[in-house]
């Protein structure tokens, strides 16, 4: 089976350093993941991506399957690209640039994501937040961005039947050597993609006693 997990976010979020690191930790480190070949990069000089950037990984338990990882190039120019590289995706990571500053910025992305997905968010696509640089000053929280969801229809209330499908929202920091939940964040989109592929039949389970 062939998995494709997309990170999506504004130019500059910081999707390629979350890419490099999890690539790091998953072949450095011994985890349930690990990579199979190297990083494809298609980048601008200066580093900022042009097209996309792709890896792939596979599950030690679940040899069988292998999770296509790309992200998407965030300036406002690619809106096309974004929409050809999004075609195929089963799970979605939105990476928020946790600065202040740049809120408004992160919702128009989280706007675009939604308008691509056409509807099925959560209903047929997991999403998984990231609030990456935490380790800058001045940065919003876990409860700002989830007004932001909420206002979005992207966070339901306990009792309605996708709840259990919302959102979580981690804090995170893509550099290395300072790498907060860039595994985690992965693992847990992952495993929520496979249950929907698997349970859900292509839709959020909603029988979750299974």
């Amino acid at each position: 089976m062939l998995i494709k997990i997309l990170y999506w976010g504004t130019h500059g979020c910081g999707k390629t350093t979350i890419v490099d690191t999890f690539y790091r930790l998953t072949k450095e480190q011994n985890m349930e993941f690990e990579p199979t070949t190297e990083l494809t990069k298609i980048n601008r000089e200066g580093g900022a991506t042009l097209y996309f950037d792709r890896g792939i990984f596979k599950n030690k338990t679940q040899t069988e399957d292998l999770y296509h990882v790309y992200t998407v190039a965030g300036q406002s120019s690619f809106s096309q690209l974004r929409t050809r590289v999004f075609q195929g995706t089963q799970g979605v990571i939105l990476v928020v640039d946790s600065q202040a500053r740049l809120f408004e910025d992160n919702i128009e992305a989280l706007k675009e994501l939604k308008n691509v997905a056409r509807g099925n968010l959560i209903k047929k696509i997991p999403l998984i937040v990231m609030l990456n640089k935490q380790d800058l000053p001045n940065v919003i929280t876990v409860e700002d961005f989830q007004v932001i969801l909420k206002e979005n229809k992207l966070w339901f209330d306990p009792g309605e039947k996708l709840s259990v499908w919302n959102p979580i929202i981690y804090e995170t920091c893509a550099l290395y050597n300072q790498e907060m939940n860039i595994y985690r964040s992965f693992s847990e989109c992952a495993r929520r993609t496979m249950l929907y592929l698997n349970l859900g039949k292509g839709e959020a389970p909603l029988d979750t006693t299974s």
